[in-house]
């Protein structure tokens, strides 16, 4: 019994190693073990997704003659977390009195394995049977909930929960935020989590993350400093948490802030939590700090190549991209599927059209990893960027199910290459699968403009109001002093507005007597020249980066955010002014960082 014991402990404190090799001292001392040494034993396997293992026991229960439904349904909960389901159900199946413990852990295998639509399969089979589902049964099927991402199908085991009476479990709570938040309903997650009233760890984390993964960094960072306020302690998660709402704000300042406190908690040597740091550097657009925190990690799993591959891939270094990829290789790391997404990333940014067709085809000749629809969305970029327009056309009608995205994507190289035909063909086509949206009506409206077609111009922008169809706004916005200035074109609510607009002036007349020309192309309206050159005048980052300018001390580099791509004639102008004030300025726009520097831009263009 004693040994058993010691065998729970370890296996029920996340030290399934330990487990194991104490019950293989329990075989060498020749003491037989029970039924409960193997259940808990099968939990050790479990933590650790130690298959074999596990299947090893197996024989040995078999022979054993242990039959109980203790035993069985330990060997189900084993091979599901093992990953193993067709197992995990043969065993379940054997159960000849299947109870609520052996039917929720069937169920539990199916949500952690993505099966959300068995478990839900399960859970009717087990309504029918009469027997009453456990708080346990319902965190997972909540999980299963969140897998299928189907908020009223959420909502629906939120009513049976409350009607079960098993809505004041502390868990029960936390897995209700957590499956709000997975479903896309950040505003339910925060009414769950208002209701409960001794909120751990558990609750401010799954609060924080339901709130990064919905796109609202803000309130994460605002419920991350409330958290501080009631003197709870974060875990390592929640750090992950917020480090992924600073990459989403693309705010350096408060990333490195919360570096430091990461540092201060002992977090800074988790290989999660530096795999978040590279991601979060790369995504606020700071390579330097994002290389420093991979060259100092004494262990590298694919995640953490993959994160920094991806941060010198949308920070413009293509080829960089392509070296730490082949040192990947180099050092035994095996590419997934994410790392082929980051290095046609990288390909498509630097324009490296033979390289990016060569690792198209890499991908699946030397790794059997069957092209995703990111992968050849990538690829489709990259062709129709480097000009093959009927290439990359061709690559779209190749694939299994090319979505709206892909076809945008081959219509905005319609638009930079000036395919007047072939992007009213697709313009066509992607508004009879998206007639509500904006962009592909902004983008044939761009293809006409260009070729001077402003009758087609304004029957598109007919076509919009008559299907009440809106533009989004442009907007930028910088960070100083940890506050968030936002500005729209023509934007005259800032309290410094005067100052802002004298500097744009100023840099205005700097810059043309450095010969730079406004690239009236970006105006979409049939008006004289010079009503277009004053239009570009307010261009929305112009004013952020107008404002950097005179709020921060010289020779600080100036971080812009975009919602909207940077416009052909703002660009140009940041190389000018870059040039002209001696600053870097980094632009991240929705599809790209830039970093403007002595007048050159990372892109190339």
């Amino acid at each position: 019994i004693s040994w058993t014991a010691m065998i729970a402990a370890y296996a029920q404190n996340e030290r399934g190693k330990d487990a194991l090799q104490l019950f293989r001292h329990m075989d060498v001392r020749g003491i037989k073990p029970d039924e409960l040494a193997f259940v808990e034993v099968l939990s050790a396997c479990a933590s650790l997704g130690a298959l074999a293992e596990g299947k090893l026991f197996h024989s040995r229960i078999v022979a054993c003659g242990f039959k109980s439904n203790a035993v069985k349904t330990a060997l189900v909960n084993m091979y599901g977390k093992c990953r193993s389901l067709k197992d995990a159900r043969q065993i379940f199946d054997t159960i000849h009195r299947q109870d609520v413990v052996s039917w929720t852990a069937m169920i539990e295998a199916y949500a952690e394995n993505g099966k959300g639509k068995e478990a839900f399969e399960l859970l009717g089979q087990l309504d029918s049977e009469g027997i009453r589902p456990s708080a346990i049964t319902f965190l997972s099927i909540l999980d299963a909930c969140s897998s299928l991402a189907s908020l009223a199908t959420g909502k629906g085991i939120h009513e049976r929960i409350v009607a079960s009476g098993l809505d004041s479990d502390i868990a029960v709570k936390n897995s209700l935020i957590h499956m709000y938040g997975k479903c896309g309903s950040a505003k339910d997650a925060r009414v769950v989590f208002d209701t409960v009233r001794q909120k751990d760890v558990i609750s401010w984390t799954t609060m924080i993350d339901a709130y990064a993964q919905n796109g609202y960094n803000e309130e994460a960072l605002e419920l991350f400093a409330q958290m501080d306020l009631e003197a709870v302690e974060p875990s390592k998660f929640t750090y992950l948490s917020v480090l992924d709402a600073c990459a989403g704000l693309v705010s350096l300042s408060r990333g490195r802030a919360v570096h430091e406190r990461i540092i201060v908690n002992g977090f800074d040597s988790d290989v999660v939590v530096q795999n978040a740091l590279v991601n979060m550097y790369g995504r606020c657009g700071s390579l330097e700090d994002a290389l420093g925190v991979f060259d100092e990690m004494h262990q590298r799993n694919a995640i953490s190549w993959n994160a920094m591959i991806s941060a010198y891939a949308q920070n413009g270094h293509g080829k960089e991209a392509l070296e730490l990829y082949k040192q990947m290789e180099l050092e035994g790391v095996k590419p997934d599927t994410i790392t082929f997404v980051n290095i046609l990333h990288a390909c498509s940014h630097a324009g490296l059209v033979d390289e990016g067709r060569h690792y198209f085809i890499s991908m699946t000749a030397d790794y059997g990893i069957t092209p995703t629809v990111e992968h050849y969305g990538c690829l489709v970029d990259l062709l129709g960027r480097g000009g093959h327009l009927e290439e990359a056309q061709d690559y779209v009608y190749k694939m299994p199910q090319p979505d709206v995205v892909v076809w945008m994507t081959l219509l905005g190289s319609c638009r930079i290459h000036g395919d007047v035909e072939r992007g009213v063909k697709i313009a066509k086509h992607v508004l009879e699968l998206e007639p509500k949206e904006a962009a592909p009506y902004v983008l044939l409206s761009n293809i006409y403009a260009a070729a001077g077609r402003w009758d087609d111009v304004e029957k598109v922008r007919k076509v919009m109001d008559d299907r009440g169809v809106k533009k989004q706004p442009g907007c930028s916005w910088i960070e100083v002093m940890g506050r968030v200035h936002r500005f729209v074109v023509g934007d005259t609510s800032h309290t410094q507005t005067e100052e802002i607009y004298a500097k744009l002036h100023k840099l205005t007349l700097q810059m043309k007597e450095l010969g730079y020309v406004p690239d009236t192309k970006a105006v979409l309206h049939d008006i004289q020249e010079e009503k277009k050159e004053h239009m570009l005048f307010y261009h929305s980052e112009k004013l952020a980066i107008a404002f950097g300018l005179i709020s921060t001390l010289p020779g600080t580099p100036l971080h812009i955010v975009k919602n909207l791509r940077m416009c052909s004639d703002c660009h140009v102008a940041t190389k000018f002014i870059s040039n002209i004030t001696r600053r870097e300025i980094i632009v991240r726009d929705t599809n790209r960082f830039h970093h403007f520097k002595h007048g050159m831009c990372s892109c190339g263009d």
